[in-house]
């Protein structure tokens, strides 16, 4: 599996005593009772044996993902199952495993090039489908739609057909016509009027947490063009274009509704049960935790709302402590860096795995520094560690794609020059 490295069979069993370590600690720490714990176990090693046994089912190029991926997931399970108290979270174990099922899926859909790029108008017409339903079922100015006790949010699920879209039209720049004084592209100039979309949908629902992960991914869908060799990027239309995003950026800064004001200028410590509740209670919890943590399910911050989900990286802090907490971290930098182990392919896919760990760099930043106070609260979920389905499902599907980068269905190169076509013997004797 790993070029001097670890076998395939050795990396396994570092995973398995990976996660019986945590388990080990959860048994001397938390004071649980027995039973708990073993139904713990038992899932956590259930899902290990299950996520080997499906990654053994596709022919791919690399397994490395699949074990680290499944190495991260078994941490969250556990960390899930031990806040406030030892107990298997059966909702974090669904979804789990449909983070493993959207991971295949996800590595099955898209690493065949010349398919996504022939159903681009698919893909925004789903987009639209998705902006429809949110305008529509969400009862108002909202990104969730409620079904009994479920919620979905469609907005989660845009995300990676925005990347799709913008790598699937990068090969289509050296195609330009002419608008005004500029030769454009057509895909590019469709890529940022989507942009324009989604973000003002953003916008409209007060989800302003998310825009910055639409724009990583927007950025790193310019970069790209930039380097592409073909595409001949017009530099004072790519200057104006920066410039625009800056002149914007600063009009949503200054005219940004009360709101997100109150957040940007709150003292917490002066609005401890108001605004700042959460992010004092998070403050509070990570000193509590210090290096070592409180132990397993001996915090406090289980009472506080989002405890799972927005401030999760806090609550690890508190019960595991802040050396868990990095290792988490760090567990989902190596997942990312795995683009630079075995590189993409092709434009397509190099694009693609950009999109894709912009996407979770943003939203580790957002959440980690959101929790320490560095940035103004968001309410962005930490990929995988936080509790939600509709954030699992797309992480799971992102992990897809980016396998999908290092295992693609052929070697695509756009840039490679057609093969000459062989004469046939009637040919050359024509010719000659």
């Amino acid at each position: 599996m790993f070029k001097n490295g670890l076998s395939y069979a050795g990396t396994i069993i570092l995973l398995l005593l990976s996660h019986a370590a945590m388990l080990g600690l959860v048994l001397v720490r938390s004071g649980t009772e027995t039973l708990p714990l073993l139904i713990l176990t038992a899932a956590v090693l259930g899902l290990d044996l299950v996520g080997i046994i499906a990654a053994a089912c596709y022919r791919q190029m690399t397994y490395t993902l699949d074990l680290i991926l499944l190495g991260i997931l078994g941490m969250s399970l556990i960390y899930q199952s031990c806040f406030g108290g030892v107990s298997l979270s059966v909702k974090h174990l669904i979804t789990c495993v449909t983070a493993l099922v959207a991971c295949e899926v996800g590595f099955l859909v898209t690493r065949d090039h010349d398919r996504i790029r022939r159903q681009k108008k698919w893909i925004y017409a789903l987009i639209g489908v998705l902006i429809l339903a949110i305008l529509t079922l969400t009862g108002g100015r909202s990104m969730w739609i409620n079904i009994g006790s479920f919620s979905i949010q469609p907005s989660e699920f845009i995300k990676p057909c925005y990347i799709l879209i913008c790598a699937a039209s990068i090969v289509e720049l050296h195609k330009k016509v002419k608008v005004l004084f500029f030769w454009v592209s057509v895909d590019t100039l469709c890529m940022c009027a989507m942009t324009i979309v989604i973000f003002g949908l953003q916008w409209w629902c007060r989800d302003l947490g998310s825009l910055p992960t639409f724009g990583a991914v927007f950025g790193c869908a310019l970069v790209c063009r930039l380097c592409y060799p073909r595409a001949k990027i017009n530099k004072p239309a790519i200057a104006i274009l920066c410039i625009g995003g800056l002149v914007l950026a600063g009009a949503a800064w200054m005219l940004a509704p009360p709101y997100v004001q109150e957040r940007l200028h709150v003292d917490i410590w002066a609005d401890q049960n108001g605004a700042g509740y959460q992010q004092c209670q998070a403050l509070i919890g990570i000193a509590r935790g210090g290096w070592l943590g409180a132990g397993p399910g001996q915090g406090a911050l289980h009472r506080v709302f989002a405890h799972e989900s927005d401030i999760v990286f806090a609550t690890i802090c508190e019960e595991w402590g802040l050396l868990y907490a990095g290792l988490t971290v760090v567990m989902l930098l190596i997942l990312l860096t795995t683009v630079l182990m075995d590189p993409p392919k092709s434009y397509y896919h190099a694009t693609m795995a950009a999109g894709v760990v912009a996407v979770f760099l943003a939203q580790m930043a957002l959440n980690i520094f959101g929790s320490c106070n560095l940035i103004p609260f968001t309410g962005v979920t930490l990929p995988f560690i936080s509790q939600g389905g509709s954030s699992m499902v797309t992480c799971g599907f992102l992990v897809g794609m980016l396998k999908a980068g290092q295992s693609p269905l052929f070697h695509h190169e756009a840039l490679r020059p057609p093969k000459p076509k062989r004469r046939t013997d009637p040919e050359r004797r024509a010719h000659a």
